[in-house]
């Protein structure tokens, strides 16, 4: 066995802080991380640089804030020019290998540099011609025209195979692809042959809308008058609740919460079944294991749902939970944390030498001291006006309000958010944490000053310049329109 650590970098896609770390009525939501963290560190001011998934893991690949690594709604693909850390990992003689239940982390959307294998929770038989693309991006009888398109792009008979499990998939109602992308975890680890270390990236799509956890679980977390049936028949239509074409009461977003709970509480259960299985390849005690959300949610926050529009801490306070090799037993970490500091950290813990990383990060190494704030971008709206118009009409334009990009930047005090539209927010998070209150007549000192400290910081480097062709393939439409990306 290799005297270097495995790393294992395993995002919960849409995980927020406060479910994750916490309990929904009186039941501890994921014990098994908060497990972890009691013998290694619980980071509790960790936040997103981006608040859905295309950015946010770019981010994270790559130790850059969304503008200068070019993956947004604007441009839906992670440029060649951005180092990753599965290539720095690579190069250092780490056998990488990445497991995805979300299609926009995919070959597809430029993150299968560096990794010698790729897994697509989305395909029932592993294949080159990614059907989960075409989903992302086109809408009713545009998307089975893609699909079909796709279909005979290559192995035909694996094509057909991966079209009829997605719909199939989408079917069902109990697992958004952790069980099957353990299996394949598993196997991968025991079959392997190689003295080297690993660098493996996991992403679990739970808790991501829909909320559809097993019954056994979400039964652990609803009120003991509500069934599971009449929890599932909630309406969980985000973008008619955004429009204000759906009205939901606060019993029934409670309800809501219960099932994300529970998805969060599934996507626990799968992690503890992981680590068990390192510890009985013998793996455990070499392996470095950070868990982490890429981004939160809105379940009626803000008079939002899912996690657009907005860069309040419901969708950018995220957990951290990091075990083994420098950071076994530090405790709770209270200190501000960026994800895109995660990256820059392995490495230079586990003395990786990454010249063109390590030039182009934007990061501060976590333990190197605190940082005095924190940055988030929101480049522009997705799913766009026109996407939602489509989709589900838009009678009140309310879309008009959110068609603006977003930037933030926040202290352990204040967090200061500015958008295009020259709207600007200020909330005194120490005190209220959930933003409810705009203080910015209170402290337009304040708001000056972190309006001037984010002017700064955009001036400090050169924005990546973006063709606005997102390149995107038919054949992934299908799977981001289930998700609800389109």
């Amino acid at each position: 066995m290799s005297q270097r650590h495995n790393v294992i970098l395993l995002v919960m896609d849409t995980a927020r802080y406060d479910f994750a770390y916490g309990e929904k009525n009186g039941v501890e939501v994921a014990p098994e991380i908060n497990s972890l963290a009691e013998s290694g560190t619980k980071f509790t001011n960790a936040f997103s640089a981006a608040p859905w998934t295309l950015p946010s893991h770019s981010s994270l690949f790559t130790g850059q804030y969304p503008s200068k690594h070019g993956a947004h709604a604007e441009s839906k693909h992670l440029p060649e020019d951005s180092a990753t850390i599965a290539e720095a990992f690579s190069s250092a003689g780490y056998d990488t290998v990445a497991a995805s239940n979300n299609a926009w982390i995919s070959e597809s959307f430029g993150f299968g540099r560096g990794f010698d294998d790729f897994y697509k929770g989305w395909q029932y038989v592993q294949s080159e011609t990614d059907l989960g693309k075409a989903g992302l991006i086109n809408e009713g009888r545009d998307m089975w025209r893609a699909v079909a398109k796709e279909v005979f792009n290559g192995d035909i008979a694996k094509n057909l195979v991966n079209a009829i499990y997605a719909k199939l998939r989408f079917s069902e109602s109990n697992d958004d692809g952790a069980r099957r992308t353990n299996e394949w975890i598993t196997d991968w680890i025991t079959s392997r042959r190689s003295d080297d270390p690993f660098f493996m990236f996991i992403n679990y799509l739970e808790p991501h809308l829909d909320y559809s956890p097993p019954r056994e679980v979400a039964e652990r977390f609803l009120p003991d008058n509500i069934s599971y049936e009449e929890a599932m028949d909630v309406p969980q239509n985000a973008w008619k609740y955004v429009t204000d074409q759906l009205s939901l009461t606060e019993s029934e977003f409670d309800i809501l919460e219960c099932l994300y709970a529970a998805e969060i509480a599934y996507a626990d259960a799968k992690i503890g079944k992981l680590v068990d299985h390192l510890k009985s390849e013998e793996e455990w005690d070499d392996t470095i294991l950070l868990i982490l959300g890429d981004h939160g949610e809105n379940i009626g926050d803000h008079e939002l749902m899912d996690h657009q529009y907005c860069l309040y801490d419901s969708l950018l306070h995220v957990p951290l939970v990091a075990h083994g090799g420098p950071f076994t037993g530090r405790g709770v970490n209270e200190d501000l944390v960026q994800l895109t500091d995660v990256a820059p950290t392995l490495l230079s813990e586990l003395n990786i030498e990454s010249p063109a990383f390590h030039e182009q990060t934007q990061a501060t190494e976590i333990f190197d001291g605190e940082r005095e704030s924190v940055i988030a971008e929101y480049i522009a709206p997705q799913p766009s006006r026109e996407s939602i118009e489509q989709r589900v009409g838009d009678p009140d334009n309310v879309m008009d309000t959110y068609d603006r990009s977003l930037r933030a930047i926040r202290t352990q005090t204040f967090k200061f958010i500015r958008g295009s539209d020259g709207a600007t927010e200020l909330f005194n998070v120490a005190d209220d944490p959930n933003e409810r209150h705009n203080v910015s007549d209170e402290h337009p000192d304040v708001s000056a000053e972190m309006s001037n400290e984010l002017d700064t910081w955009e001036q400090s480097f050169t924005p990546i310049e973006v063709s606005g062709d997102n390149d995107v393939d038919e054949s992934t439409q299908d799977r981001l329109e289930d998700l609800g990306y389109i």
